[in-house]
């Protein structure tokens, strides 16, 4: 199902759109956030210089420090009296990120939330269990609008006790699943320690999963738990560029549609800023061009993708982002080699014997970075097999080494022995910052 006619427009019907939006937008933000006017004035830029979109790659960038140097309102288009609601990073690092929205914010949030849960095959008709949590964060009050545009009925069960997520799901008979893909495996592992079968007992029928990224292996390790029936699609989105919504897959499952009527996205080199040509890979650059309270130009997402411009077979004409590769601040640099989490996760879940938890683990010894994978074996009888071990072992060396071309030191560990996440996985323990 197709919502809305703006995912179906020409090329040309687009561009339109956003060059009127784009003119718009720099024009009323020129005018009205000082610290963007500086940053155009020092460019020698102004609103008048920006005819189209061949104009805007001559804006500058704006960066997550730039919303933390000007916290909390310093980005703001509008007067804290026209906010209808106020969310917030967690601030782990520094000063939160804070992001607000007018009424009219609201209102296309929700419709672009709808307009990717149709993508992922959601019906008016389904009973949606959302397992995010609520609060600062953006992800479960932005699903929770969109999907009740759609007509869904909201299960709002936020993220922890799996039990009585089940509880819920069973007797309930939710339909539609919202959660984190690492905790969406959690869920299924809980439930077949409960006697309950995924595919046997419950009506899941639909995965709308967000808020970390999904490798292809990852996804076929949740068709393994819930059934070849269920439709999992990946949706992407930002507090920064509005919460999710700015994207998602349909069920070609070939890229994410980009709402291009709402958000302009490029594709630069990370080390130096230029644009790159279609299909090229690199990191994501987003445009807000229909926000009314924090229209921020040209963000630098630090997410690694490329855009793809064919038609879909779904019928919608709108660009589609490559599903992540992974994030410019989450590669790892070991031995000179640029490490992505993702690459590592490809070679593991690939490999039969692996379970889907694991840890990667960097440190420095001697002067010289290591890299160590912990891997949960599949099944506790081959803790009792040396010689399986061994092999084992050998396989993911050989393999890990034919992706990222280093030698690392393997550890299998018995089932459930790895930390579970409700939230996003935290798979990386870097030893080298302390």
């Amino acid at each position: 199902m197709i919502w809305a006619k703006e995912e179906t427009l020409s090329r040309e019907e687009i561009k339109e759109i956003q060059t009127t939006r784009l003119r718009e937008t720099v024009k009323r933000v020129y005018n009205t956030v000082e610290p963007y006017r500086k940053k155009m004035d020092e460019a020698g830029i102004k609103p008048e210089n920006i005819r189209g979109l061949e104009d805007l790659h001559n804006l500058p960038f704006t960066t997550k420090q730039d919303m933390r140097d000007n916290y909390p309102f310093g980005l703001f288009a509008v007067p804290k009296k026209d906010l209808i609601r106020i969310h917030a990073s967690s601030g782990t690092t520094g000063k939160p990120t804070v992001v607000g929205y007018t009424r009219k914010d609201l209102d296309i949030w929700s419709e672009c939330v709808c307009r990717i849960a149709c993508m992922g095959g959601a019906q008016p008709d389904e009973i949606a269990q959302i397992c995010f949590g609520y609060g600062m964060f953006t992800g479960a009050l932005g699903l929770h609008y969109g999907l009740e545009r759609l007509g869904a009925a909201i299960v709002p069960s936020s993220t922890g006790n799996t039990e009585k997520q089940l509880m819920f799901m069973k007797d309930f008979g939710t339909t539609l699943l919202i959660a984190t893909p690492s905790y969406a495996l959690r869920i299924a592992e809980v439930a077949e320690q409960m006697d309950i079968h995924p595919q046997r007992d419950l009506d899941m029928r639909t995965a709308l999963v967000g808020s970390e990224l999904m490798t292809e292996a990852m996804r076929q390790e949740m068709y393994k738990a819930w059934g070849d029936h269920m439709n999992i699609t990946q949706n992407y989105g930002m507090s920064e560029l509005m919460g999710p919504g700015v994207s998602g897959e349909c069920l070609e499952l070939n890229g994410m549609h980009v709402n291009e009527d709402h958000f302009i996205p490029e594709i630069i080199d990370p080390r130096t800023g230029e644009v790159l040509p279609p299909g090229e890979k690199g990191e994501l650059v987003i445009t807000c061009i229909s926000k009314e309270a924090l229209p921020l130009i040209r963000y630098r997402t630090k997410d690694i993708t490329r855009l793809m411009y064919e038609p879909c077979k779904c019928g919608r004409t709108t660009v589609r982002m490559e599903n992540l590769l992974g994030r410019t601040d989450d590669m790892l640099k070991i031995r000179g080699v640029n490490v992505f989490p993702s690459q590592i996760e490809e070679v593991l879940l690939n490999i039969e014997e692996c379970g889907p938890h694991y840890e990667i683990v960097v440190d420095r010894k001697n002067h010289s970075d290591t890299l160590e994978i912990r891997v949960e074996v599949l099944s506790d009888y081959m803790m009792d097999s040396y010689a399986a071990l061994q092999e084992l072992e050998r396989k993911i060396k050989s393999k890990i080494r034919v992706v990222l071309g280093l030698d690392v030191k393997v550890s299998l560990v018995s089932p459930n022995s790895i930390q579970r996440f409700e939230g996003k996985a935290k798979r990386v323990i870097d030893l080298r910052k302390n």
